[in-house]
């Protein structure tokens, strides 16, 4: 089997949202960001508002989210962004979301999430991160499947991390039922189930014109960090070699989402890892750059899938 030609693009790590959406018009094309009231969710809206698409902010607050799209609708004149209340850990919020959904859907840019997070638990006892940054999600777009596949040509955006490279998804104990919590291997177990979403999505839907791909943001200074410290921030910068100039905007946090979302350069590509508007090859020993192998591989990616499916069947 020949290797797929990676997708390269004219942008950087430096390239704002709003620049990769400069040329296009995307009028007429329906979006739904989910977390997308802050951070580079709401960074994501702007750029696709900017381009003419209607935009769904899916949000747990329903007030911030109707005060990011006052100021959205401000900044760039696109009256069409609606919120809508989505809560990624509660499945009878997910399913609300969907039977109120009407019509195509041309852009699901799956964004919201928790980041180490002390234990916490769902109702049915699962683990806070994994239901809310995978399984949430993964209802979400399953449920969103014929509105997705009436648009010909969708695309999911799965907004992973580095983190995926702290762990694969350990199914013998996903909910950490009998190993020890640690807030950083739930995180990454979870970052890596969105890169096995976006290879299973892929191959099960491509025939329905969707497109799934994963990608990591940057390092964005965000409310996404709100249970790690400032010394645990720096501690993490030291370790990347970097300091706070390695952080990115959300302007430019957002970039890669966006480019996934809506680049022609990205048209019939999908089960693939962006890093700063470019497609990541797989990592290197000793980097915190590219996919981890067990992050792209089909049958754990095939594996995932029936055991979310399972979750949601209760």
């Amino acid at each position: 089997m020949t290797t797929p030609t990676p997708v390269t693009t004219p942008f950087d790590s430096e390239t704002t949202a709003l620049e990769v959406v400069r040329d296009l018009d995307l009028t007429g094309r329906r979006a739904v960001v989910t977390g997308g009231a802050s951070g580079i969710g709401v960074e994501t809206a702007r750029a696709l508002a900017s381009a003419g698409a209607d935009v769904t902010l899916a949000v747990r607050n329903t007030e911030a989210g109707q005060r990011a799209a006052a100021e959205l609708t401000g900044a760039t004149g696109n009256d069409r962004i609606l919120v809508a209340p989505l809560d990624l850990d509660d499945l009878a919020s997910v399913a609300a979301f969907v039977r109120n959904w009407d019509g195509p859907l041309h852009m699901l840019v799956n964004n919201a999430g928790i980041m180490a997070s002390p234990e916490m638990r769902t109702e049915q006892g699962w683990e806070m991160q994994f239901a809310t940054n995978h399984l949430g999600h993964f209802a979400l777009a399953t449920g969103l499947r014929p509105a997705l596949a009436a648009a010909g040509g969708a695309r999911i955006v799965s907004v992973s991390s580095a983190a995926h490279l702290r762990s694969p998804v350990e199914f013998s104990d996903i909910h950490f039922r009998q190993r020890p919590y640690d807030p950083w291997l739930a995180y990454g177990q979870s970052k890596t189930a969105n890169v096995l979403f976006a290879v299973e999505a892929t191959r099960r839907w491509a025939d329905d014109g969707i497109w799934t791909n994963a990608l990591m943001p940057g390092a964005i200074r965000t409310n996404l960090q709100r249970y790690i410290t400032e010394e645990e921030l720096a501690r993490m910068r030291a370790q990347s070699g970097g300091g706070a100039a390695s952080f990115k905007t959300p302007e430019q946090g957002a970039a890669t989402s966006v480019l996934v979302a809506t680049s022609p350069l990205l048209d019939g590509v999908g089960g693939r890892y962006f890093e700063d508007c470019q497609e990541a090859g797989p990592n290197q020993p000793g980097t915190r750059t590219g996919w981890a192998p067990y992050a792209r591989d089909p049958e754990a990616a095939e594996q995932l899938w029936t055991v979310s499916e399972e979750h949601l069947k209760g």
